[in-house]
């Protein structure tokens, strides 16, 4: 029996709780699960034949390459470690084949379940049917579907991020940024050369609170591999993130340009249901209390709704408040409707984006807009920190 590492022996750990999922939730994965089984019951000449398969299915797939180089010189001497290639193979090339093994399984040891929730995904709008949410440690990109207005979790696969890591602040860091972003357009292969695979989905960074702490940069897009890539390192991107061709191609029949949300995190923290719905009801609570006395025209109670570090771009506070008395005091009725609500709770920052649809109807005004609000807890209360057009 061969004396697996510590570190080879956490791998097939990982492999045999994979084992029981389908094969269209795991893709890859679940046939590398299989060859790991094989090593671990010491039956290399199966383990050989399953990597052989898995070769033959994906021939770009180098980390399977990997293994099979393993397997091969297994025939000769003892399998001592994961990537045992000759030394004259460059070592940072290994070292980031073994990350990506490590990662693609230990990311599917915890798989989310009916029982935790996303706290980043407080409420989808009726329209949006599917959100994407990354987990940076994990090299994972996760897919919730709409039910109802709560996320349900549907697919996992494992994403390529920025060379120098996340939180990305200027043109050219080589970061992925974190926070939460919309995909703004489909871009085709046919419109783009082989590095970016099977095409592109660009997303609205910087956002507004990217621009207010004076972070720049473009051109962050989720995006697939050349021709002759299945997969690229954890950390290998520009600031992209940047998934297998074929899995780009799944999520990208969940993507909606304009409407998914794409909540890019260091961590997904994940919360009980229970949770989840008392701080999604506390925020629902806050936003038709703000709604409600604006249309009282008590410019007291509707102007309570906000932070004190209020900024809406053009206006601190003081400003803001000045123009609304005036505008209120100006009307003799005034009627808000609000619809298509979302409430999207933004990584590391303590506060929630808002976005809805609002129909303004007064005594000498009327329109309707896409609308965002960021709201955050000061003492204990929901109050809005900034508010713009969305």
């Amino acid at each position: 029996m061969i004396s697996l590492p510590s570190a080879l022996r956490r791998l097939v750990v990982a492999a045999l709780l994979l084992a029981a999922l389908p094969l269209q939730a795991a893709g890859p994965e679940k046939a590398l699960s299989g060859v790991l089984e094989a090593i671990e019951a010491n039956r290399l000449g199966l383990a050989t034949q399953r990597v052989e398969a898995l070769i033959a299915a994906h021939p770009n797939f180098r980390l399977a390459h990997l293994i099979r180089g393993d397997l091969l010189m297994a025939r000769s001497r003892p399998l001592e470690t994961f990537g045992n290639v000759p030394k004259t193979v460059p070592r940072e090339k290994v070292e980031e084949l073994r990350t990506e093994a490590l990662l693609r399984l230990r990311a599917l040891r915890d798989r989310p379940n009916g029982e935790r929730m996303p706290r980043y995904l407080l409420q989808l709008d009726a329209d949006q049917t599917h959100a994407l949410v990354v987990d940076s440690r994990r090299s994972r990109l996760y897919v919730f579907e709409n039910v109802g207005g709560k996320p349900q979790f549907i697919a996992d696969y494992y994403v390529t991020l920025g060379k120098n890591g996340v939180e990305k602040t200027r043109e050219g860091d080589q970061k992925t940024p974190i926070g939460v972003y919309h995909v703004t357009a489909n871009l085709p292969r046919q419109k783009l050369t082989d590095f970016y695979g099977s095409g592109a989905f660009p997303i609205n960074y910087p956002n507004a609170w990217d621009k207010r702490l004076g972070r720049n940069g473009h051109g962050i897009w989720l995006h697939g591999t050349p021709s002759d890539t299945y997969s690229r390192p954890p950390r290998a991107s520009d600031g992209c993130i940047v998934l297998a061709n074929s899995d780009l191609d799944a999520v990208g029949k969940r993507v909606q340009v304009g409407l998914t949300p794409v909540v890019i995190a260091d961590e997904i923290e994940w919360i009980d249901a229970g949770a989840f719905e008392l701080e999604r009801k506390g925020l629902a609570s806050a936003f038709e209390a703000w709604r409600a006395d604006w249309e009282s025209r008590d410019s007291g109670k509707y102007l309570s709704h906000y932070s004190a570090r209020f900024n809406s771009g053009d206006q601190d506070l003081a400003e803001w408040s000045e123009h609304k008395r005036k505008v209120n005091a100006s009307k003799s009725w005034i009627k808000v409707a609000t619809s298509r609500v979302s409430m999207l709770q933004y990584p590391r920052e303590k506060f929630v984006v808002v976005n809805f649809d609002q129909d303004y109807r007064s005594s000498n005004l009327s329109n309707v807009m896409r609308k965002r609000q960021y709201w955050i807890k000061d003492d204990g209360r929901w109050r809005i920190l900034y508010e713009g057009g969305a």
